[in-house]
């Protein structure tokens, strides 16, 4: 699935080289240790990564004991994840429409994937239809009106960040998840904040990818100048060491109702 935080990419191998250094950074591993040990899996346990993109979750949870299979929609992302990852049981198919059996999971994760979903109802049920009674479920994501982004110019900064959250297919969908898995019926369903924090050249990505994402052109709110302007401040603080980005991912985790 394209990730929210980049600059669009030109190619499936691009854009593995960004997931790559953004995978790779402390917190995000911290964080997806953390989304392991909420889906609970005992050893053996099957368990499904929505939008699994260059594999690095599926091999991890593999790595841990499970049985993980890996579903993603973009077959250059799956190539890039079958060379990487020979062994892994990776399927090209949509979060819609899952091609598991009822109730053949324990464990389903979905990582920056909800944003991109026009019903997001639809993938809950398939992700009830597909985890067996007690199973759980963990989505992650960000709400893409809560990107903090210090400027000079904090009113056309919240104007960028807006401009670009209106081309996203579902931008508040985070802020969603827990109404989201209580009407699809799950249970004990929980929500958290854990916040990204950039500060170095690498968090240059977001701000280069609100200017090309918020589609700057002639009708735009922001005029190109204006937000050339704007990036070549983010660039200059980021080499005074004075950049500074912080984007909250909100992590929600459910059971499925009933109990094996």
């Amino acid at each position: 699935m394209t990730r929210p935080t980049e600059q669009q990419p030109r190619s499936g191998a691009e854009l593995a080289a960004v997931l790559d250094s953004m995978e790779r950074r402390p917190a995000a591993e911290h964080l997806r240790r953390h989304s392991y040990d909420l889906l609970r899996l005992r050893p053996g346990a099957p368990v499904v990564d929505v939008g699994c993109g260059t594999g690095r979750a599926v091999a991890e949870l593999a790595a841990r004991g499970a049985r993980a299979v890996g579903i993603d929609p973009a077959e250059p992302m799956l190539t890039i994840a079958r060379r990487r990852w020979p062994d892994a049981d990776l399927r090209k198919a949509d979060a819609c429409a899952l091609p598991l059996a009822d109730g053949s999971m324990d464990g389903y994760r979905a990582d920056k994937v909800f944003h991109e979903l026009a019903e997001p109802e639809r993938a809950l049920g398939e992700a009830r239809r597909v985890l067996a009674p007690g199973g759980r479920i963990v989505l992650l994501g960000h709400d893409w009106d809560t990107v903090v982004i210090d400027s000079d110019d904090p009113a056309l900064t919240r104007t960028l960040v807006h401009a670009r959250a209106d081309r996203v297919t579902a931008p508040r969908s985070a802020r969603r998840y827990r109404s989201l898995l209580l009407d699809a019926g799950f249970t004990e369903v929980a929500v958290e904040v854990r916040t990204a924090v950039f500060t170095d050249a690498l968090g240059l990505a977001l701000p280069a990818g609100l200017v090309e994402g918020a589609g700057v052109h002639a009708e735009s709110p922001v005029p190109s100048d204006r937000a050339q302007a704007w990036l070549a401040e983010q660039r200059a603080r980021a080499a005074s060491d004075r950049l500074f980005v912080a984007l909250p991912v909100f992590v929600a985790s459910a059971t499925a109702p009933g109990r094996p």
